[in-house]
């Protein structure tokens, strides 16, 4: 080989080299300086989520009376990395401190991390308020869409209706219970973007929707609701008590139509809201019932046979020694039947009843009314109360839990109870969750009645609803819980607060009345409790007239035919 012919191989070689250097050169400096054309081959792998609509819960009236539902907002973010290298840390953390009222070192924290791309300044913004922190001119601020929930009555159904927390679960209440079924299912986007993370459309793989929550149709509704907590707030406000709370429900079905409890909060605020006020009540706080779990032991006994309402005890002037312990009647009764125990709610009369009956056969019907279990509601947090096995009972116990002491119940279990006697006998499980239904309108599940026991006869039912009837007439114990029109079956309960050493307190009480009405063929049973009622503290005082309250305006809005029409047309 001549040495002008490798000089020319070398000449060649070198130009190649040249080209192919200029080439690589001129290709990092369009990735890196300018933008991506169309025709770009560069393309970068991408998936982006479609957000999943959560499913909007409904009042028993469908479609008009939405009580959880969606807003569409913003959450403002941030490439730290891009505002620490524009030297705008300490300008951004200035200026969106006044705007999003965000303390300016909190965001400078969040900011001056150059070893991240993406931090929240600020989420859940409205539209109208997220937009113009984009006219600030800072490099590396955007916006991110992002659903929250949002509860247009504020506190209204609070505690049946729960709140979602900010990572999208249901936290309590019916948010918790059907969030398999509300939270959806959120779709995706598979496709390119091209260096600067803009998405080439043209280059879209896949797209896998996002299917929306169902919604949730409830039992509850509204009116019957605002009457229960429209009543609870007046006796809150005129006893100072620390807590009150109140269930109405129909008697055949089981259907709940309102669940109220006080204090509350507001579920759009749940972050703020204290533990107390999130506490429902009506199924998670277990109280001693007092007077109105006699009519455990005197149904009990009916249905064995072992008494008749005109059989008579001796309740001993006020005052009988069992046990070596003295127990008391609020007044010096004498000789009374078991018509005129229930009607007068005599202590005495009602811990010797369940001697009749004997410890065995007492603690029976108390598991066949469902004491000790929970009711099975569709909601998180219920109780199941407390009821010690017969095996540990102390000597006085009998006497003791006949009149509703040594025993733990919530207000669910007793409207249970209550319930059956208004039933025919049968026990109904409790429910507030209608149906569940796709947007599509398919039906994912619908709520039926069930039975769940039958601990009496249909006699003693009936049996029972005229004793309780008589609680509400002339000379009982709840004739402040009287709605015009109506015959109302009913019992008063007032009950001491066990204290945490032992004993009970001299000035705290729980305060109650559960009802059923018409009493002749009852359509609701409704409870009532107060906790620590402050001016009064009896029952038939406290209890009754809320009582009477909510009757009065749910049997006329429910349209229940009153049992006296010449007092109704009065």
């Amino acid at each position: 080989m001549t040495e002008r012919s490798i000089r020319r191989r070398i000449l060649i070689g070198g130009v190649i080299l040249i080209l192919i250097l200029i080439r690589v050169g001129l290709r990092l400096a369009t990735l890196h300086l300018g933008r991506e054309t169309d025709t770009s081959p560069a393309k970068y792998d991408s998936r982006a989520i479609l957000l999943a609509g959560r499913g909007t819960i409904l009042d028993c009236r469908g479609t008009d009376n939405a009580l959880a539902l969606n807003l569409v907002v913003k959450d403002i973010c941030a490439d730290p990395r891009k505002i620490v290298n524009s030297n705008l840390v300490a300008h951004a953390a200035a200026v969106l401190s006044e705007y999003l009222n965000v303390p300016a070192d909190e965001l400078a924290d969040r900011i001056n991390r150059p070893e991240r791309r993406f931090a929240y300044l600020k989420r859940y913004v409205p539209e109208e308020e997220a937009v113009p922190v984009l006219k600030f001119g800072i490099p590396g601020l955007f916006l991110n869409d992002t659903i929250v929930r949002h509860y247009p009555h504020r506190a209204f159904m609070c505690h049946v209706l729960g709140f979602v927390n900010y990572e999208g679960a249901g936290s309590s209440g019916v948010e918790q219970t059907m969030d398999v079924y509300l939270r959806g299912s959120p779709g995706y986007i598979e496709g390119c973007v091209n260096a600067r993370r803009e998405e080439l459309y043209w280059r879209r793989n896949r797209r896998i929707p996002a299917l929306a929550g169902a919604n949730v149709t409830l039992t509850l509704d509204q009116n019957v609701q605002y009457m229960a907590e429209k009543a609870l707030d007046e006796v809150m406000a005129a006893q100072q008590c620390a807590g009150a709370w109140c269930i109405v429900e129909r008697v055949k079905t089981g259907e709940i139509l309102a669940l109220a409890c006080r204090p509350a909060f507001n579920p759009n605020e749940f972050r703020t809201s204290e533990e107390n006020s999130r506490l429902n009540r009506a199924i998670g706080f277990t109280y001693e019932p007092g007077s109105t779990f006699k009519v455990v032991a005197i149904a009990a006994a009916l249905n064995e046979g072992a008494v008749r309402p005109d059989t008579e005890f001796d309740c001993e002037n006020g005052a009988w020694k069992y046990a070596g312990k003295i127990l008391h009647d609020v007044r010096e009764y004498g000789i009374l039947s078991v018509a005129d125990i229930v009607k007068k709610s005599s202590n005495i009369g009602a811990a010797k009843v369940a001697l009749i009956l004997g410890e065995k056969r007492y603690y029976d019907y108390l598991k066949r009314f469902g004491l000790g279990a929970r009711a099975g509601i569709d909601l998180p947090g219920e109780e199941t109360g407390i009821l010690n096995p017969v095996e540990k009972w102390a000597r006085i116990d009998i006497t003791r839990i006949a009149m509703g002491q040594s025993v733990a119940v919530t207000a669910l279990q007793m409207v249970t109870i209550f319930a059956a006697f208004g039933n025919e006998g049968f026990l109904m499980r409790p429910y507030l969750v209608k149906s569940v239904n796709r947007v599509t309108g398919e039906t994912l599940y619908q709520a039926q009645p069930e039975v769940i026991g039958r601990p009496i006869a249909q006699r003693t039912a009936r049996a029972m609803r005229e004793l309780l009837r008589r609680v509400t007439e002339e000379g009982g114990t709840g004739t402040k819980a009287c709605v015009e029109g109506y015959d109302v079956a009913g019992k008063t309960g007032t009950a001491q607060k066990a204290l945490p050493g032992g004993g009970f307190s001299a000035t705290d009480v729980v305060s109650s009345f559960v009802g059923l009405l018409p009493a002749d063929d009852p359509e609701i049973v409704i409870a009532v409790v107060v906790d620590s009622p402050r001016k009064a503290h009896y029952g038939g005082i406290v209890a009754a007239p809320v009582f009477g309250s909510i009757a009065a305006q749910a049997v006329r809005y429910l349209e229940i035919p009153p049992t006296r029409i010449e007092m109704a047309s009065r």
